[in-house]
């Protein structure tokens, strides 16, 4: 409201002075206080705080209204709006550095007078919203764990928080105007070579991330790994006025990873001798099947990989491979070397080996789902396979591929039922049954390894589970 409004009337004309007074208090205006000199104006603004003050240029003896207003603006944080009836182009020049919220010259109407006390007075409000606003996002870009780097639209540097000094070793007002790639010099974490921030790419409105770790070098030379990203900073009509870059020291999660991989590949390494040997456990009860396991690991992983399957995935189907028979166990050994034909009772004990194995291994914690491939060896497509007669997707893929991979190694090698059968009747017997028994893709490439690409069983060492 008008009647809120303090004013600070600085004027050396005393009949001038007493008419913009009236003219004032006649539109509702608080006139905090009518002096002549600059050094008044000065004390009175810092003792009455008024809300804008109406300042004469051209002040009789003394500094002039130009100084005053600059000391009242800069000390005090309150508008002025210069009055003026003439001035040389000088003192023009000087009144425009003190950045005056408007100026008007007399003589005057009262509406104009107004209208340039509200201007001035809105002016203020807005300019004082935004410098708020820059100290409150230049807090958070101070205080948040990231690093920042600013620039304007050529792609020169215009600001840095306090951790972007620290990780280049520059400090802001060295860095200021500089071009982004002199302060943000950085290398390839694992190539070591040379990479730049693509200014161009950003300043065309693209968003930018390494997705390799990425090595800061210091002005001091000191190297930081981080991880970085840039973005064009756009104003309110979307047009870009420059790029934000923000860079995370990334030494400490590198640290606790390589540490996390280093402790994963010990206990990799305890969790494979730990499958060998109960694998060799099960060989030694069943010495006509001796390499099984072994056999079937190597044909099943190659599927997969024919397949395309995801490296982790392929591991987790070797562990399964290593121990898919380890249910055998449980089976008498007078059974599993039987010369002659087993009866049905005998063939029900040995078709427990899944459930069973399931049992032994469900208690420990694998990566990868290792007894449910187990428990589903033997299923089939068609829900024909036991010990549920699953069908289809609902057998795990990786048992899927366990299941032809075992059948082909079953009737290629010797047991004492009966002798070996070639290579081509097994696969024979796989064709025959794609989409039936066997899962038709896995079928697929089991063929083609064998027909294409010439896989063997012979060419086994007895740490394959490790590689």
């Amino acid at each position: 409201m008008m009647d809120r409004t303090k004013i600070l009337l600085v004027e050396d004309e005393s009949i001038v002075a007493r008419d913009i007074r009236n003219m004032l208090l006649g539109l509702g205006y608080k006139v905090a206080a009518v002096v002549s000199t600059a050094r008044e104006a000065v004390q009175k603004a810092e003792e009455m705080k008024p809300d804008i003050v109406l300042m004469d240029v051209m002040l009789k003896g003394g500094p002039t209204g130009v100084d005053a207003a600059d000391k009242i603006y800069t000390h005090f944080n309150i508008p002025v709006v210069y009055l003026t009836a003439y001035a040389d182009e000088n003192t023009l020049q000087q009144a425009k550095k003190t950045e005056p919220f408007g100026y008007i010259l007399k003589p005057f109407e009262e509406k104009e007078l107004q209208t340039t006390i509200e201007v001035a007075l809105y002016k203020f409000k807005m300019e004082m919203k935004l410098k708020n606003r820059e100290r409150w996002l230049s807090t958070i870009l101070k205080s948040i764990g990231d690093a920042v780097i600013a620039t304007d639209q050529k792609g020169a540097v215009t600001f840095l928080n306090p951790l972007a000094e620290v990780l280049t070793g520059w400090k802001q007002e060295e860095a200021l105007e500089k071009p982004l790639n002199s302060i943000f010099n950085i290398m390839d974490g694992k190539t070591r070579k040379p990479l730049k921030t693509s200014v161009e790419k950003v300043l065309q409105g693209n968003s930018l991330r390494n997705p390799n770790e990425a090595i800061l070098i210091s002005n001091a030379g000191v190297k930081t790994a981080i991880d970085h990203r840039a973005a064009p900073i756009r104003d309110g009509g979307g047009n870009i006025s420059g790029i934000v870059l923000a860079f995370t020291n990334i030494t400490r999660r590198k640290k606790a990873e390589d540490e996390l991989k280093k402790s994963w590949e010990q206990q990799k390494i305890a969790m494979e001798g730990t499958v060998q040997a109960m694998a060799f456990t099960i060989e030694t009860r069943d010495p006509y099947t001796a390499g099984h396991q072994r056999r079937v690991t190597k044909l099943a992983c190659a599927i997969a990989e024919e397949m395309q399957l995801p490296k982790y995935q392929v591991e987790g189907l070797r562990m399964a491979g290593a121990l898919h028979d380890i249910g055998k166990i449980y089976v008498p050994a007078e059974i599993l070397s039987k010369p002659g034909k087993i009866s049905e009772a005998e063939y029900n004990i040995i078709k427990t080996h899944p459930q069973v194995g399931y049992d032994i291994i469900k208690t420990i914690k694998f990566a990868w789902p290792v007894a449910e491939i187990i428990l589903q060896h033997h299923e089939r497509m068609d829900g024909s396979g036991y010990p549920a007669g699953l069908k289809g997707d609902k057998i795990l893929l990786e048992a899927r591929i366990l299941a032809v991979a075992d059948v082909v190694e079953a009737m290629a090698t010797h047991r004492p039922y009966r002798p070996a059968l070639s290579i081509e009747e097994s696969l024979k017997e796989i064709s025959k049954n794609k989409g039936k028994l066997y899962d038709p893709k896995v079928a697929d490439a089991c063929l083609k390894i064998f027909k294409k690409k010439e896989f063997i069983f012979d060419k086994i060492i007895s740490h394959h589970y490790a590689e």
